[in-house]
C-alpha cells in the first residue's frame, strides 16, 4: 500500500511538471503568465497552496478585464479537468480566496461564470476520487465545499455585496441602516438565504482523514460563519422590532421557520460560540411565539364577538316579527 502510495506521488509530481512545461508552449506571454500562476497554487500536493502563490493569482485582478477573464477561466479548466481531490480542493481554496481577497474585476469574473451562472455551476455534486480511502474521503470535502461556495455567490446576489469580502467589511450600524430601508418580505429573502449558508457550513463532512489542507478550508470557512452571524444578527434585530407590525401572518410564520432551522444548526454542530448570537435567536424565537399566541387570543375574541352580534340580530329580528305579529292580530280583531 505504501509503495502504491509513493508512486501515485510520483506520478502526480511528474504530472504537475508536464502541466508547467505545456503552459510554457502558450501563444502568449499573458496566458502563460496566468496558467503558471495557477499550477503552483493547485499542485498535486495535499498541502494548502502559500501564501506568495495565492498572492500571484489574485494579482491578476488589479489589471484588465482581459487577464482577470483569463485567470477565471484557466482557474475553471484547472478545477473541472482534473481528477484528483486534492487539486480540486486547492483550486476552491482559491476561488475562496478570490471571493474574500480578490479585487472587484475578479470575483466579477467569476461570478458570471459560466454566463448561466446559477446554483451547482462549479459541476462538482458528483465528483470521486477513487484512488485510495483517503481520496475518497477527500472528495466528500471537495463536493460539499463546493456546493458552499456556489451558495456563497447566491448569498452575494441577493444581498447586493461579498459580505465576506475584505473590501467590504463595515461595522453594524452602517448594516442596520441598509436593512432599516427595507421591506418585511425583503428582509425574509436575505435572512432565508444567509440561513441556507449556514445550514451548509453545517454540513460539513465527519472525516476520520483530515489533513493540513482540510485543516485550511475550514479555517477560511470559519471567518465566513463569523461573518454571516454578523449579518443574519442585525436582520433578526430588526424584524424581531418590527413583529407586533407585522400584518401579514405569513410574515411572522417565516420569520419563526427560520428562527428554527438557525437553532437546528446549533444542534447539529454544537456550536455554542458566540453566544450573544444564540441568544438573541432564542429571546426572538419566544417573541415571536408570544406575538403570534397573542394575536390568536385576538382573533378569537373577534369571532366570538361576531357570533354574539349574530345571535343578538337573530333574536332582535325575531322578537320584532313576533311584534309585528300581534299588530296584525290586532287589526283584524278591530276590523
Amino acid at each position: 500500500m505504501g509503495r502504491l502510495k509513493k508512486l501515485r506521488n510520483l506520478i502526480d509530481s511528474l504530472k504537475d511538471k508536464a502541466s508547467l512545461i505545456k503552459a510554457t508552449l502558450s501563444i502568449t506571454k499573458c496566458h502563460a503568465s496566468v496558467n503558471f500562476a495557477v499550477l503552483h497554487a493547485t499542485t498535486h500536493n495535499p498541502s494548502p497552496p502559500s501564501e506568495k502563490r495565492l498572492a500571484a493569482v489574485l494579482n491578476f485582478g488589479n489589471g484588465s478585464r482581459l487577464t482577470a477573464c483569463a485567470c477565471i477561466e484557466v482557474l475553471m479548466d484547472r478545477l473541472h479537468d482534473t481528477q484528483s481531490a486534492s487539486v480540486d480542493l486547492k483550486c476552491l481554496l482559491t476561488i475562496h480566496n478570490v471571493i474574500n481577497r480578490g479585487s472587484f474585476i475578479l470575483k466579477d469574473q467569476l461570478s458570471f461564470y459560466p454566463c448561466s451562472g446559477g446554483k451547482n455551476f462549479l459541476n462538482l455534486s458528483n465528483f470521486r476520487d477513487n484512488s485510495d480511502v483517503e481520496t475518497w474521503e477527500l472528495s466528500n470535502w471537495v463536493r460539499w465545499y463546493a456546493g458552499l461556495l456556489e451558495q456563497s455567490l447566491m448569498v452575494s446576489r441577493v444581498l447586493g455585496y461579498y459580505f465576506c469580502s475584505c473590501s467590504y467589511r463595515v461595522d453594524n450600524k452602517d448594516k442596520e441602516q441598509k436593512v432599516l430601508s427595507l421591506l418585511n418580505l425583503e428582509l425574509l429573502k436575505e435572512i432565508n438565504v444567509l440561513v441556507d449558508f449556514t445550514e451548509k457550513i453545517c454540513e460539513a463532512p465527519d472525516s476520520l482523514h483530515v489533513n493540513s489542507l482540510v485543516f485550511e478550508v475550514m479555517r477560511i470557512v470559519g471567518e465566513d460563519f463569523m461573518l454571516v452571524q454578523s449579518e443574519i444578527f442585525v436582520r433578526v434585530v430588526e424584524l424581531g422590532n418590527r413583529m407586533e407590525s407585522m400584518i401579514y401572518g405569513t410574515e411572522s410564520t417565516q420569520f419563526f421557520n427560520v428562527l428554527k432551522r438557525l437553532e437546528d444548526c446549533k444542534e447539529r454542530k454544537n456550536r455554542g460560540d458566540n453566544d450573544g448570537f444564540w441568544d438573541l435567536i432564542r429571546q426572538t424565537k419566544k417573541k415571536v411565539l408570544m406575538v403570534r399566541e397573542k394575536r390568536e387570543e385576538m382573533r378569537l375574541v373577534v369571532v366570538t364577538m361576531g357570533h354574539r352580534d349574530e345571535s343578538v340580530s337573530e333574536s332582535t329580528r325575531f322578537r320584532k316579527q313576533i311584534a309585528d305579529s300581534g299588530q296584525l292580530f290586532k287589526s283584524i280583531e278591530f276590523n
